[in-house]
Formats: C-alpha cells, structure tokens, sequence
C-alpha cells in the first residue's frame, strides 16, 4: 500500500516537473521571439528613417523660404535623432560605427541649430548649403549600404539573436553579411571629415576639447593618479589598485581601486593633465536607511569642501531606495550658474560618497564677467503664464538652446499641483526654458 502510495507521488512529482519545463520552454522561447522581434523593427525602422533623411534632405535643399525651411529642418532633426535611437538598439557591441553616429550627430546638431534660427533675418548661406549638399550625399550613401544589407538579411532569412551568440562565441572580427554591410557603411562615412563640418560640429569638441584648453599643461604619473584616487574615494591604501591609461580622445587614467573593509570596489576616471577626477562609482550593496536626506547632504556638501569645490550650492535632492542623490551649482556673486554642476551621490546607510559626477563642472568653470540684469524680478516676473503661483525665484546664468550662456531669472511655480522652473531672459524678458519638476520617486513595500 505504502509502496503504492509512494510511486504515485513520484508520478505526480514527474508530471509536474514536466509541465513546469513545458512552460519554462515556453516561457523561453516567447521572450526569444520578442528580443528577435525587437532587432527585427529597429533594423527596418532604422533603413526607413534613413531613407527619410536622404528624402527630406533632398527637398530641403530646393526650398526657399523659411516657412517651409524650418519645419523641414525640424523633421531631418526628429529623424537623425531616431536613427540614432535605433542603432543603440541592435546587438552590434563590437562593430564599430563611430563614423555613422558621428555623421548622424552633425546632421542633428546643424539641422537643429538652423531650424530654430531667425532664417529671415540670417537665411542659409552659401557655405551652409555646400554642408547640406555634403550630408546629402552622405545620408545617400547610408541608405544604399543599408538597404543591400537589408535585401540580403531577407533574401538568408538572417537573425539578430543569432548573430548576438556569435559575437559572444569568438573575439575576432566575423565574416557575417550583416557585420560587414554595416561595417562598409560605416568605412563610407570617413570621408565626412572634422574640417568639412567646421568647428563645434564635433562629439567631442562639446566636452573633451574644451576641457583640454581649461586643464594644466602638466600631465600627472600613475602615482600621483593612484593618490588623488584614494582621497576621492577616502582611503589611505588599496589591496589592490588597477590603473590604465586610455587615450582614445581626451588623455585619462582609468582606475579601480578594491575596498575589502566595505566589500566594495571603486570605479574612477580622471584627466591625466592636472589629474581631476571626471568621475568615481562605488559598487557595493547598499543596506537599511539610517539617516536623512539632509544629514547626506550636509556629508555631500563637505566632500566637496574638502575637495577644493567652493561656492558650491545645492538646488536639487532626490532620494532612491537607500540613495540620496544631489545636484550642486557654483554660485557666483550670488547667481546660480548652472554649466558648473556636479552631482553626488552618498549611501544612507552609512552616509558615505559612492558616487561623483564632475564633467559640467570641469568643463565650464572659469572666471566670468558677469553683467547686472536689464529687468528687474517683478518685470520678470510678468512675463509668466499668469496661472502660475510663483514659490520662489533666483537669477541664474544658463546655457540656452544653442549652447550659448544666458543670465536669467528662475522662478518655480506650481499649475494644478504640479511644479515648474521657468527660466526669464533677464534682457529681453523672453521665455527661455520650461522645466517641469520630477515628483519624490515612491518607495513601494512589498512585505
């Protein structure tokens, strides 16, 4: 009887590891068709956004005026910024495209920058419409690659998922229909060159270069590096210290430091040209709150004392699970100027930094000139969408849309419970920037 009993269980048991394999399987294989699914629509996505900007270029170039010129330009802007989107989107880690989403770059940057200009008063010159000639027949050129790519991934019924296990399977390069489309295309773009675009058109014209002009001329050793690091991240000595040296534009070390006492490792990048740290990254498991999102702060604010950042004010605190996050500007001469940002990141269980960010910063603080405002704060303030309640206002120096730094008054209001910042040109009264303000991210409990 026992016995019987007991070969039953097992039958059962069986059964039902069965089925629970069965829906495993299951399970599986629909969260492999909708990865498949998702390569599939960027791909595609992506050759007809393509084919789009070559269109939309096309028409742009035979227009005239600038009711038609600037929507037009808006659309090739909305268009490179979702192929852009869509490259990000495809298992193609080690396939180097960094001339394409260069190329996409530019033509984003130049379209946008032009859209919003008054082309009444400053219509395209002749050397604008050369550019567009250029990205023209680039975008061409893109299109045509992309395409016999396309025809031959449906002619051999080609996967995404797996050409993904294949770059996981070997390192060296593949000899793979896709790869080697996109990799053509990609040698195709080289010809659109830094000196074609002109100055400020480039990736990293917008950050490393003018970084390299503000920092020293000395460059720092590995040693020095490994000592600005443990002050950074506060210790005396590492176990163990990795520090390499990476040069593929701005000259940087990169370090990671092991922490056995907090069971942590650091992650840290910093100029080798005066050695400023970019920015660091704690790794560690984060436990039980046991302090306030102002204690952490008053520990963020003195961080950046002790590390030489003065003038430093805190306009913006937000709080994640057991992370207290925050935002501080230079404020000079009583403004907040907003291109010297830096964030900070302290763990609120035992309120140390595990986290800094210090690219604005170092790329924008200098010494500046700064003017007295033409309008007063009550003129300012009139210029408002009268159904906003004002809770408070500050003058702050911002960069506007073309990255150009604008002195402006910063008012935040509330309009059916929800709140804005508003930025007021502080010369002409025109409305620079709308913001609206992030909500406190909720803690859910699950228990």
């Amino acid at each position: 009887m026992i016995r019987n009993v007991i070969i039953g269980l097992l039958a059962v048991a069986v059964i039902a590891t069965g089925y629970w394999g069965f829906q495993e399987q299951q399970q599986s294989q629909i969260l492999t068709v909708q990865a498949e699914n998702g390569y599939q629509r960027a791909f595609h996505e992506l050759a007809y956004h393509i084919d789009q900007i070559e269109d939309q270029l096309g028409a742009t170039m035979a227009m005239n005026t600038r009711r038609q010129l600037t929507p037009s330009l808006a659309e090739v802007w909305r268009l490179t910024s979702l192929a852009s989107e869509e490259i990000g989107q495809l298992p193609l880690g080690i396939v180097d495209l960094s001339k394409t989403e260069e190329f996409l770059h530019h033509l984003g940057t130049f379209s946008y920058k032009t859209s919003i200009r008054d082309l009444d008063k400053e219509p395209l010159t002749d050397e604008e419409y050369e550019k567009l000639e250029k990205f023209h027949d680039y975008s061409k050129t893109i299109k045509n690659d992309l395409r016999k790519t396309q025809a031959m991934t449906l002619k051999k019924d080609m996967r995404w998922l797996d050409l993904n296990k294949e770059f996981q399977a070997q390192d060296e390069p593949l000899d793979n229909a896709i790869v080697d489309g996109f990799r053509t295309m990609d040698e195709h773009v080289k010809g659109a060159s830094e000196v074609e675009w002109g100055p400020g058109m480039v990736i990293r014209n917008d950050h490393e270069k003018k970084l390299e002009k503000r920092l020293e001329k000395r460059k720092i050793t590995e040693e020095e590096a490994k000592e600005i690091a443990l002050s950074y991240v506060d210790m005396e000595q590492a176990t163990d210290m990795i520090v390499s040296e990476t040069g593929d534009g701005l000259d940087m070390y990169s370090v990671i430091i092991d922490d056995p006492e907090r069971q942590a490792h650091y992650y840290l990048d910093m100029t080798q040209q005066g050695g400023h740290p970019i920015w660091f990254l704690q790794e560690r498991q984060i436990n039980e709150q046991n302090m306030s999102l102002n204690e952490a702060s008053n520990k963020a604010q003195e961080f950046l004392e002790e590390h030489d950042k003065e003038n430093m004010q805190l306009v913006d605190s937000k709080q994640y699970d057991s992370i207290g996050v925050f935002e501080f500007v230079y404020l000079e001469d009583n403004v907040r100027v907003y291109p010297d940002t830096i964030k900070v990141e302290v763990a609120l269980d035992e309120g140390d930094i595990i986290g800094y960010e210090a690219m604005s910063y170092l790329v924008n603080h200098h010494d500046r000139d700064l003017e007295e405002p033409e309008l007063t704060a009550d003129e300012a303030r009139e210029r408002l969408n009268p159904r906003l309640e004002v809770m408070e206002d500050h003058i702050a120096l911002i960069q506007n849309d073309l990255g150009e730094e604008v002195l402006c008054y910063e008012f935040f209001g509330v309009i059916n419970d929800e709140t804005y910042r508003i930025y007021i040109n502080a010369e002409d009264g025109e409305e620079e920037k709308v913001e609206k303000m992030q909500e406190a991210e909720p803690v859910y409990d699950f228990d």
